[in-house]
């Protein structure tokens, strides 16, 4: 097999899942964005339903394939919707819409479709999302346009900080008062996976890194997790070279070499394990049976620290590319 192959324990998921569940003592909203995490948003679904009570993704697209494999649950929609054309897929696929701004709320009035909504609030993300001054009257407009809010939501920032988190959990609290004045049964949710550890419930916790078997900063060893992908590279050459090195590390000694089919077209850093890549292939040392798979990956989150970047870009770069066995 010339693509990369990952296996995805889905029984890790699922207990990830449950491990989440148990810390937070509030319903898990499964963050199954971007082919959650790479692993697979559809197969991942489906191996949690009874587990998670709804999903988010980023896309209306998204959110529309979840719908198309069989999921049933809600699914809520982060980005908010850029054109009529969008909001009107999205309530054919019973979708919920995040209302970021009254923009965004004019778009959906335009669109004369009412899809289930909620509303985004910016407590200090600055990324999306109404201002807690305007939560009130935002509700009222879309209550007298017919749109019903199911629920109210932000995002920590800097979960790991004490200070930020309650200086955000403190304005999402007005901001949830304000909105319930006029939609009094909708849910809140402010949590990540970071918040959901530190005690930051509410109605409802939106992990995602943590069903994939990873913390993140500021939370490592905080909970039992399980590491639910693993990449493996087929050996594509085999050779003996004497007196000389091969590939771009050129390095003394080595007399024999094998070649994996994997390189930074792949998703990988140019420079991984101490070793330059090929753009579709690795070179190293040692003979290797060619057709053989080797284990390449299976701790992203060394990786990531290895290379300077996070473990959700690493999972993301890496496994979007490669066949998945589900196991």
């Amino acid at each position: 097999m010339q693509t990369m192959l990952a296996t995805i324990s889905l029984r890790a998921i699922r207990e990830n899942a449950r491990a989440v569940c148990a810390a937070a003592g509030a319903p898990l909203i499964a963050v199954v964005k971007d082919d959650a995490y790479g692993h697979g948003a559809a197969e991942v679904a489906h191996a949690l339903t009874g587990i998670a009570s709804s999903f988010a993704v980023s896309t209306v697209d998204e959110g529309a394939a979840l719908r198309i494999s069989g999921v049933r649950e809600g699914v809520l929609v982060l980005t908010p919707p850029l054109s009529v054309e969008e909001v009107v897929r999205g309530s054919e696929y019973g979708l919920t819409l995040s209302v970021t701004s009254r923009a965004v709320l004019a778009l959906i009035k335009r669109a004369g479709c009412r899809p289930q909504c909620e509303l985004a609030v910016n407590t200090g993300m600055n990324r999306y999302g109404v201002r807690p001054s305007l939560v009130g009257a935002t509700c009222r407009e879309a209550l007298r346009a017919g749109i019903c809010m199911t629920g109210v939501y932000s995002h920590l920032y800097l979960a790991e900080d004490g200070a930020a988190r309650a200086q955000q959990a403190e304005r999402f609290l007005q901001a949830v008062h304000a909105a319930r004045e006029v939609f009094p049964q909708l849910a809140a949710h402010l949590s990540g996976t970071g918040g959901a550890i530190a005690g930051y419930a509410f109605d409802g916790v939106r992990a995602g890194i943590a069903l994939y078997g990873y913390l993140p900063a500021g939370f490592e060893g905080r909970l039992s997790l399980h590491r639910a992908a693993k990449v493996y590279a087929t050996v594509s050459h085999s050779c003996r070279r004497v007196g000389e090195g091969a590939g771009y590390a050129r390095a003394a000694g080595e007399r024999t070499f094998h070649t994996l089919r994997m390189g930074y077209g792949d998703g990988f850093f140019r420079c991984t394990n101490g070793r330059p890549l090929c753009m579709d292939a690795c070179v190293l040392a040692g003979r290797a049976k060619i057709g053989r798979r080797k284990l390449i990956l299976s701790d992203f989150s060394a990786y990531a620290r290895e290379q300077g970047t996070s473990v959700y870009e690493a999972l993301v770069k890496i496994l979007q590319g490669t066949v998945k066995i589900y196991v």
